[in-house]
């Protein structure tokens, strides 16, 4: 008995001692390399205080521009998936930030929408493949039981990027006139250099696989490779198919659609905050800084609510109830107009927003087997910020351009996200039925 106790206990230090080398050494470096993405992806949105009048953009044409970036991730993130998972991490990750860099220091120099318009649209398909292609490589790397709470980790880059950059951002424009230029120039510029140099080090700093890491010991990868190819092994949901059928499978397009709402509300509220926080009389600084809180926030009940997720092996509620809360607080919107009631609201929807992303990745990584993983969580990001991000960014500014009402356009978002959050309980519930289902006729047969 003792025996087994030491055994047990044994095997217990090395799963402990492995899984946290594993997370010290990549998650870091990977939180700071998408926190850098989504600084890029979104500082048009405190840019704008400037470049829309230098520019002459109207709210719809500003809007077109900022959703063509979901354009091109969605043409390209599958493509850009499944190079990574032939090519290898190392270097596709680092193709990707770097290439994205260049796309971004580039923006500071547009003179016409037309010219914003391509830019963007390059933007968007050099970062595609980069958010897919960390959770596809992170089914390498965590077990599933630990993979909620990292993913959740993961994507505070996304509400912390925005806590972080919207101030620095305000800070950036009042260099406006220093050598000549703008304070917009500076801030593509100064926030696009970065990524590049993260690019650079990703090649030197990330290695593809378990057993190609020189920093576990030989115990160590054989437990994570051994443990993994379990896993992978039960991960049946969705088996293999061609990326054809992938994409006409109905199952993944529900989860694009429930993904889209919580990708929706992050996306529009990058882009159009800073001009509704702006319209409250607030200078280009303390709009940086105001809308900096309900990221804060966002940053750390997401990683709460992650935790929550993997300590009770839950994740169908733990979705649904995060999308319930972004419409609740949006529709809430009809109730005040002041600048504190709309901290608030921020703050309710980026919670919400930021909270599923954990329990939904861990959920929908698990719905797919290893073979399809790599196309199919690509797959799912893409169709969900095509709907989100393509399409629901340019309509909050049509709204908003044809009615001067922040709220009204808002409408749309709720909407979606109420229709996401009652997709994820129906599909949730057919799919623990059907393993309750396969688990009682394997019992039979036996």
């Amino acid at each position: 008995m003792s025996e087994e106790l030491h055994s047990a206990s044994s095997a217990e230090h090395l799963e402990q001692q492995t899984v946290k080398r594993v997370i010290w050494r990549i998650l870091p470096f990977l939180i700071v390399c998408y926190l850098i993405a989504i600084i890029d992806r979104g500082n048009i949105g405190m840019a704008s205080l400037q470049m829309n009048e230098d520019l002459g953009l109207s709210k719809a044409v500003f809007g077109l521009a900022s959703s063509l970036f979901f354009i091109g991730y969605f043409i390209f993130e599958v493509p850009s998936n499944l190079a990574m998972q032939k090519i290898g991490a190392k270097i596709w990750i680092s193709r990707i930030m770097i290439s994205w860099g260049i796309v971004s220091i580039c923006t500071a120099f547009v003179q016409r929408a037309e010219t914003l318009y391509v830019l963007r649209f390059l933007l968007g398909a050099a970062e595609a493949g980069f958010f897919p292609g960390v959770i596809l490589y992170l089914t390498y790397w965590i077990p599933g039981k630990y993979r909620a709470r990292v993913i959740a980790t993961f994507m505070v880059a996304i509400p912390a990027a925005n806590f972080i950059g919207s101030p620095i951002s305000g800070a950036i424009l009042s260099m406006d006139g220093w050598l000549g230029m703008r304070g917009w120039h500076w801030l593509f510029i100064l926030e696009g250099f970065p990524a590049i140099l993260l690019g650079i080090a990703a090649f030197f700093l990330l290695s593809n696989r378990p057993e190609n890491a020189r920093w576990l010991t030989d115990a160590q990868k054989k437990w994570l490779s051994d443990t993994m190819t379990v896993e992978n092994a039960q991960r049946k949901a969705i088996g293999h198919i061609s990326l054809w059928q992938l994409l006409r499978h109905k199952h993944i397009w529900a989860m694009a659609l429930i993904y889209a709402g919580a990708s929706a509300a992050g996306s529009t509220l990058s882009v159009w905050s800073p001009q509704l926080l702006h319209s409250f009389g607030l200078n280009n600084f303390m709009t940086g800084l105001v809308n900096s809180i309900p990221y804060g926030l966002a940053s750390i009940l997401m990683i709460v609510w992650g935790r929550s997720s993997d300590r009770t092996g839950e994740r169908r509620w733990h979705t649904a109830l995060t999308l319930f809360l972004i419409a609740g607080g949006l529709l809430s919107a009809f109730m005040t107009n002041s600048l504190p009631g709309s901290v608030v609201i921020l703050s309710l929807v980026l919670i919400g927003a930021y909270s599923m992303k954990g329990p939904f990745w861990a959920l929908a990584s698990g719905w797919l087997s290893s073979s399809t993983a790599a196309a199919g969580l690509a797959a799912i990001g893409a169709m969900a910020n095509l709907i989100g991000g393509g399409i629901m960014v340019n309509v909050y500014g049509v709204i908003n351009d044809a009615t001067g009402s922040h709220t009204l356009a808002m409408l749309p978002l709720a909407l979606l996200c109420l229709t996401g959050g009652i997709a994820v309980l129906i599909m949730g519930r057919k799919s623990t039925l059907r393993v309750e289902v396969e688990n009682h006729a394997s019992v039979a047969g036996k």
